[in-house]
């Protein structure tokens, strides 16, 4: 595994990770915590709130320039009812991947950008047993300019080095 020296606490850290992800959307923590086990179904891929809001989970990938290797945002994404019954309904369906992508909303709060909650997007079914592949939709957003761009490995190491830190770079 490859190192880099942290720009903050000066230490060696192997990595850094090309995977980040959120354990649940950011409605989900708009919900008391008390009040979760109620009104929030939330499984490590889908998520209902009120039976009114649903969610999946998806990777959001940006290549890395001049490397082989990608990073990774595992986010949530919010879907219509209907895609979201549709997407269930074809869960354990081979040949999945053959769906036309849903529209959705981007449910995560990503760091080192501004907000990227709401970021119109396409969720593209893949395989069984495949997270969802999410393409960010045309805009003038930095996350969107990097996964059709790229990134460099600098980049990494900056979201590395915020999660670690909570430092915004």
């Amino acid at each position: 595994m490859s190192t880099y020296r942290c720009k903050i606490c000066g230490e060696l850290h192997e990595g850094p990770p090309l995977s980040y992800g959120a354990t649940a959307p950011a409605a989900y923590y708009g919900v008391p915590e008390e009040e979760r086990e109620k009104r929030c179904l939330l499984s490590s891929d889908q998520c209902v709130i009120d039976e009114e809001f649903f969610f999946v989970l998806g990777n959001i990938y940006l290549p890395i320039v001049g490397e082989e290797e990608t990073f990774n945002w595992t986010a949530w994404v919010s879907l219509s009812e209907a895609n979201f019954n549709r997407a269930s309904e074809l869960w354990d369906t081979p040949g999945r991947e053959k769906e036309p992508p849903y529209f959705g909303w981007l449910s995560t709060a990503l760091p080192c950008y501004p907000s990227t909650l709401s970021l119109k997007t396409n969720v593209h079914t893949q395989p069984v047993g495949v997270r969802p592949v999410i393409e960010i939709q045309e805009t003038d957003h930095p996350l969107y300019k990097e996964q059709k761009e790229g990134i460099s490995r600098e980049r990494v190491e900056e979201f590395a080095i915020n999660i670690l830190h909570g430092e915004n770079s």
